[in-house]
């Protein structure tokens, strides 16, 4: 079989399998000294020319095409800022135990940060949801995010040490106004960025691959794979699949409870489950600057590679209307598996 077919395969996306890649590396050569300083400053502008250039491509018009679903956009917000930091709490408190400190900061982290717009947007198109709506919803998001997140890591965070007041500050400089500034050099740069989609895709996903490297450079200096066992990992990765399983399952049955169209559904369940990869990495930079970002970033890489895998076989489900047979016919009776 050819390598490329094979690779096509796999059920590891190449992206999550270059970040791997990248926790690699630095585990075997991470950076340090003055080489340190000098990726930390190259991160920092990398953050910043992520969101400058999320600002430059972004369309007020198309963010805006589904904004009358008002009651959709509520429901994709409190599952993004109010379910899951209640499910992540929840579950700490239940089993404190379970995970070290800095996972759990890493998961209640993870719980606040907002959706992602790409993906959500391709699952909705997938599954044949409302996709204007799910535009709007994930940037709604996103936009609101900048602002939330900050204001939840200090609410939560605050007395476990892992945020400070400076934080907000931070990511107003490196997050909003790189962000701001985007939008207003738009109308003179924005169909230039919609023209090199793919060029300007490259720059995304290597500014990540720095912040990766970065962080868990960081991480190894600090030890971070003698605080990390085979156990943590697994306990850490069933903590993961439980929480995605819990959103969607509520997501899932609450849009039906209050009477949402099959179209609003998908786009409820695909919006309202994801947590941002890019964002997420760059905020964990920004906010919990001087923790141990590279152990408090491994619930959120893992839960991304969990929700992509979950969410792309839920989209074919619902193309295929096998999910709503299935639910259909199970409240009928009917024995089996609708195929």
């Amino acid at each position: 079989m050819h390598p490329k077919a094979l690779l096509s395969r796999l059920p590891i996306d190449p992206y999550i399998a270059a970040i791997v890649g990248m926790v690699c590396v630095a585990s075997l050569l991470p950076v340090h000294g003055h080489g340190a300083v000098i990726a930390g400053y190259a991160t920092e502008a990398a953050i910043a020319l992520l969101f400058f250039l999320h600002g430059a491509r972004l369309s007020p018009k198309a963010a805006l095409a589904g904004a009358r679903n008002w009651r959709l956009h509520l429901v994709v917000l409190a599952s993004t800022f109010v379910l899951f930091p209640a499910l992540g709490l929840a579950a700490k408190a239940l089993f404190p135990h379970l995970l070290t400190p800095p996972l759990w900061t890493g998961v209640i982290l993870l719980c606040m940060l907002p959706s992602t717009v790409q993906s959500s947007i391709a699952f909705t198109s997938i599954g044949r949801g409302n996709v204007p709506a799910a535009l709007c919803a994930a940037t709604a998001s996103n936009l609101l995010g900048m602002g939330l997140t900050p204001l939840l890591a200090g609410l939560l965070l605050s007395t476990q040490g892992g945020f400070s007041i400076s934080g907000a500050g931070h990511i107003i400089v490196q997050l909003l106004l790189p962000f701001a500034a985007g939008q207003l050099v738009r109308p003179w740069i924005g169909e230039w960025a919609l023209r090199h989609r793919t060029l300007l895709g490259l720059v995304d996903r290597g500014s990540i691959l720095l912040v990766v490297y970065t962080a868990f450079s960081e991480g190894v200096t600090q030890g971070i794979w003698h605080q990390v066992s085979l156990g943590d990992l697994g306990r850490l990765l069933a903590v993961n699949v439980v929480l995605l399983a819990a959103v969607l399952a509520i997501t899932t049955s609450g849009s039906r409870l209050l009477g949402f169209a099959r179209a609003d559904e998908i786009t409820i369940v695909f919006c309202g489950s994801k947590k941002g990869l890019a964002g997420g990495l760059s905020m964990a930079t920004v906010l919990l600057a001087g923790q141990s970002v590279g152990l408090i970033v491994l619930p959120l890489m893992l839960f991304h590679q969990i929700q992509l895998m979950a969410c792309a076989a839920l989209a074919k489900r619902y193309a295929n209307g096998g999910l709503r047979a299935e639910v259909e016919a199970a409240a009928a009776g009917i024995v089996g598996v609708v195929r």
